[in-house]
């Protein structure tokens, strides 16, 4: 499985080293940060990271959570306010529904699947929530529910890497769409929406897209939704 950590704004250099460290301990090669607020090369970041430094020299860096996600057949979200991510009608599951749903879903052989842990202070945004294919809650105790991002990590990575998940056959992963032609799916629909006396109108675009996401459609299916709406 190929899989990319995403890290989205760390804020304590602490954090950086546990989250390099505790990548390699599950052999992930792609670890990424989005705008981060502490040094990457710095010492308490280093000093924490142990043997998995040079995750931290050769991270990717973006700057915007869009960009890092752009190469992703999958996007798994986490956070330990449920509360927030269903605000915008997002889905949030216990963390053994969230596998199973990433268990089921077709990716392609190559497919990169995306793993966003939110800020150490506010987590992922309710935005960023949104343009999550699955978002994950890790069960805790109800008087202190919210996990330290290096491990939230550590679960999310244990509970991926130690299940064997089933590739496609031969020839099926050209049949699943990438992200670019699902944006473009979804760009159309929002078009369609103008001019429209719609009252919420950012409602039904997230409606749109969980239903898509649902519905797994194939590359042929995609396009075809596409041609309908040109």
């Amino acid at each position: 499985m190929n899989i990319k950590v995403i890290a989205v704004s760390p804020k304590y250099q602490i954090n950086l080293g546990y989250m390099a460290r505790v990548s390699k301990n599950f052999g992930i090669r792609r670890l990424s940060f989005v705008k981060p607020r502490a040094k990457l090369s710095g010492t308490k970041s280093i000093m924490y990271a142990k043997h998995a430094r040079e995750l931290l020299a050769h991270a990717r860096v973006y700057e915007t959570f869009d960009e890092s996600i752009r190469d992703c057949d999958l996007v798994i979200g986490t956070t330990g306010i449920w509360e927030k991510a269903r605000s915008d009608f997002n889905k949030v599951y216990m963390l053994e529904e969230a596998i199973k749903r990433v268990q089921g879903r077709k990716i392609r052989k190559d497919g990169v699947i995306g793993l966003a842990i939110g800020r150490d202070d506010t987590g992922l945004t309710v935005e960023e929530l949104g343009k999550c294919d699955i978002v994950a809650y890790i069960g805790t105790n109800p008087a202190y529910p919210v996990l330290n991002i290096s491990h939230a990590l550590a679960i999310m990575l244990y509970v991926l890497t130690s299940r064997s998940f089933s590739r496609p056959r031969p020839g099926m992963s050209q049949q699943i769409p990438d992200r670019k032609e699902l944006e473009h799916l979804y760009s159309l629909f929002e078009l369609t929406l103008k001019g429209k006396n719609i009252r919420n109108r950012k409602a039904v675009m997230s409606v749109f897209k969980r239903t898509i996401s649902k519905a797994q459609p194939s590359r042929q299916e995609v396009h075809a939704l596409i041609t309908a709406l040109k």
